[in-house]
């Protein structure tokens, strides 16, 4: 199993970012997915979560209304559309996956990313 994450880089606030996810050596269709980040200093923080079919999306309220994500099953790429970004989103963000049948909390994403760092910065 791979996932590795792109699209990261350094914009101002206000600005936007696309994420992608790219997953490798399982089927991609069949998991659920989150994006999850982690600022300097601080734990884990969950972003948003899709469905297997990508028709359920499900965001954290600190960036509800300006992130969106979405899945290409085709592709088995992941991403997230990151819009009106504000500094306290600066962070590595990372994909994962969720084992089959979890519920979703933190715990049960058994495959990491590496990551790609976004920084928002005047």
């Amino acid at each position: 199993v791979q996932l590795v994450e792109s699209g990261g880089g350094t914009v101002q606030p206000g600005g936007s970012l696309r994420l992608s996810c790219a997953a490798s050596g399982f089927t991609f269709s069949n998991y659920n997915m989150t994006w999850v980040r982690q600022a300097p200093g601080k734990g884990p923080e969950w972003v948003s979560h899709i469905n297997p079919g990508g028709t359920t999306t499900y965001y954290a309220d600190s960036v509800k209304g300006r992130f969106t994500i979405s899945r290409d099953n085709t592709k088995n790429l992941l991403y997230l559309q990151m819009n009106s970004l504000k500094l306290e989103d600066t962070a590595l963000y990372r994909c994962t996956r969720v084992a089959l049948g979890g519920t979703g909390i933190i715990e049960e994403y058994d495959y990491w990313g590496q990551g790609t760092q976004v920084t928002v910065s005047s």
